[in-house]
């Protein structure tokens, strides 16, 4: 095949391929009269229905049909591209043309599986036709390459969700930074008394899993911290955290509470947080008493210091 085929170049040459994926699809849609309509399109210059696509001889008939009609675009109407377009991208290549002159539309979980009407199940099928048959023309030859990634994961949210997740990728051995914007990661769950089915208690399962978050030593722990921005792509994106003072070194504190009890403030007199406004507390506080990290926090607008 000559380099401006291979390259899509010139004349817009395309081959168009209906799947009757057997009666998945051809038994609500006329897909002989998809095939008819689409030979019509402008650029179209093959248009066929076949009953297994997906298979190899409708992979081999791709193939020998982009030699022998100089196809340099391709639009197969079938499934879902979750499922098969990494399958007919490799067709397209092996028949010499660059797989992303590859356009896939689905017909089926997005056509036949939800309607019975044949009349309009086709007239879709013809629409969404039309519509990649167009996008088509204007693909380009992406050529994939390969680079460095890395494999670090963000986990942001410190609720039971957020643990779990965090817990599962550091125990097969990546290294994971959590991010949570309150003082103490367990968010909603650390506010329940028992769990819905087993009304078992929240905090003797939840707990566990918040020590096991610091103790970890593929985990990385940002309390009182907010995403405010991310950028990159898959494999190498780049995110800024805003993290919040405590006022306290985080690292130095034991969780001895000593400094609440020393608050000139002797009285609790501010709403606690925690128990949404039903208690109170001091400027200086602990979150809760499991709170991971038994880190105490100054509250800048109600402390007098």
């Amino acid at each position: 095949m000559s380099a401006s085929s291979k390259n899509g170049n010139g004349e817009i040459r395309i081959g168009f391929y209906v799947c009757q994926c057997g009666h998945n699809i051809g038994a609500v849609v006329d897909c002989p009269a998809v095939a008819e309509y689409a030979s019509q399109l402008p650029g179209v210059v093959l248009s066929r229905h076949y009953k297994y696509m997906c298979s190899d001889p409708g992979q081999e008939l791709i193939q020998q049909d982009i030699r022998e009609h100089k196809l340099n675009r391709v639009v197969v109407a079938s499934c879902s591209p979750l499922l098969h377009e990494h399958t007919f991208r490799g067709a397209v290549e092996r028949g010499g043309l660059n797989p992303f002159y590859f356009q896939m539309v689905n017909i089926r979980e997005h056509n036949s599986w939800v309607h019975a009407d044949t009349a309009a199940a086709t007239a879709k099928a013809k629409a969404l036709a039309r519509a990649a048959i167009e996008r088509v023309r204007f693909n380009r030859p992406l050529e994939t390459v390969r680079v460095p990634i890395n494999p670090e994961v963000l986990v942001v949210g410190g609720g039971i969700a957020g643990i779990h997740a965090a817990l599962t990728l550091a125990n097969a051995g990546k290294k994971v930074t959590l991010v949570e914007r309150e003082p103490s990661i367990g968010g909603h769950m650390a506010k329940f008394d028992k769990t819905f089915p087993t009304l078992d208690c929240a905090a003797c399962i939840l707990t566990p899993k918040m020590s096991a978050v610091r103790a970890h030593e593929n985990i990385t722990l940002w309390t009182y911290s907010e995403v405010v921005k991310v950028e990159g792509y898959v494999g190498n994106y780049k995110v800024t955290v805003k993290r919040k003072p405590r006022y306290v070194h985080e690292d130095l504190c034991v969780g001895c509470q000593e400094c609440i009890t020393a608050c000139v403030y002797k009285d609790s007199r501010f709403p606690d947080e925690f128990n949404v406004g039903l208690s109170k507390r001091k400027p200086v506080y602990l979150p809760f008493p499991q709170a991971v990290p038994q880190s105490v926090v100054i509250d800048p607008e109600r402390c007098l210091q």
